[in-house]
């Protein structure tokens, strides 16, 4: 079969062949609603499909870009990846999405395919190794954003939560409910990663700023399959915490298993509280107070700086950490 080509379409719409390209392309400026008409019934009855990898070549442009998320099971992740997405279609760019599951060989394959395919830039949650690939895309003004983390050698643009605000909001809000014996819990801190580290830090600093004396018993940082027996353990203390805070929302969800499976009533054996909105905090017995990331506000913001950097290249070395509030969402968990 044939295939359809632009000189056909412009030959069905009796219109020049530079003015399908024109509208291919969105260029309406000069072109009357009936001329448009024509174009736009030409291409439905041949059944013309652009030729988007010729388009790019020409363009040096293919309107694409990645995103590597450190782990898509993550609330967050996925609501970043729905705003950058939806960002992304307004102003006709497509998006590739691929999980490197906190894995920097993955992390690495990831990037050098999702290069190979011409993508115009990349928005990454990095896993803080990889230097080498970063630096040579740095060095080549190829467009690059992180979110959610740092990596504070990089001269790279980064979009991510005021983390240690989010554990302050969540111990004082403890506190002053009158709990004394507040822990948290959080993933694996080998890699260093940073929100596990500033929510750690913010959480010290809250408890100081309240006159309480952070206990290493209580704080925790590991391997998702191993929380839930750890929350055991910390329930079985001496002095067992009386709140726990959930540094995010994979170690929200080990902490209500755990508690569900000791049978602790909550909040009146024990307070949690979560960072990260989850769609069920209000839905759960109790409800589960949480402290919000502006998720939607942060991808979207993300996918402006990457397709400014698309047009801009000159500007992807500038250094610029962009950082949002989190909010409380108060429930009867606490």
């Amino acid at each position: 079969m044939k295939k359809v080509t632009m000189r056909d379409v412009a030959e069905h719409a009796k219109v020049s062949k530079s003015t399908v390209s024109q509208y291919l392309n969105k260029r309406y400026d000069y072109m009357g609603a009936e001329t448009k008409k024509r174009i736009e019934e030409a291409i439905r009855v041949l059944g013309y499909q652009p030729n988007y990898v010729a388009r790019s070549l020409k363009q040096k442009k293919t309107s694409t870009i990645g995103v590597i998320v450190a782990n898509i099971l993550h609330s967050f992740s996925t609501q970043v990846i729905r705003a950058i997405e939806d960002y992304c279609h307004e102003q006709d760019f497509h998006v590739i999405v691929c999980n490197a599951d906190d894995d920097p060989e993955k992390e690495r394959k990831y990037i050098e395919m999702l290069r190979a395919k011409q993508v115009d830039g990349l928005i990454v949650f990095p896993t803080g190794e990889n230097l080498d690939l970063y630096d040579r895309m740095i060095e080549e003004k190829f467009p690059l954003v992180f979110v959610d983390r740092l990596i504070d050698q990089l001269p790279v643009r980064c979009v991510l939560l005021d983390n240690e605000a989010a554990s302050e909001l969540a111990v004082d809000h403890l506190a002053d409910q009158g709990y004394r014996r507040i822990a948290i819990m959080t993933t694996s801190l080998e890699r260093k990663i940073t929100p596990r580290i500033e929510r750690i830090s913010g959480y010290r600093k809250a408890l100081e700023k309240h006159g309480l004396e952070p206990k290493e018993e209580y704080i925790k940082s590991l391997e998702i399959p191993s929380m839930k027996e750890e929350v055991k353990n910390m329930l079985s203390l001496p002095e067992p915490p009386d709140a726990i805070l959930a540094a995010n929302d994979m170690a929200l969800m080990e902490i209500l298993s755990a508690v569900k499976d000791e049978n602790i009533r909550v909040p009146e054996e024990l307070a949690v509280v979560g960072i990260d909105e989850v769609s069920f905090a209000s839905l759960f017995t109790p409800s589960i107070t949480t402290v919000e990331q502006p998720a939607f506000l942060m991808g979207k913001e993300a996918a402006a700086m990457l397709l400014e950097l698309t047009e801009k290249p000159e500007r992807v070395a500038e250094k610029h950490v962009l950082r949002y509030e989190p909010s409380l969402h108060p429930r009867e968990s606490s």
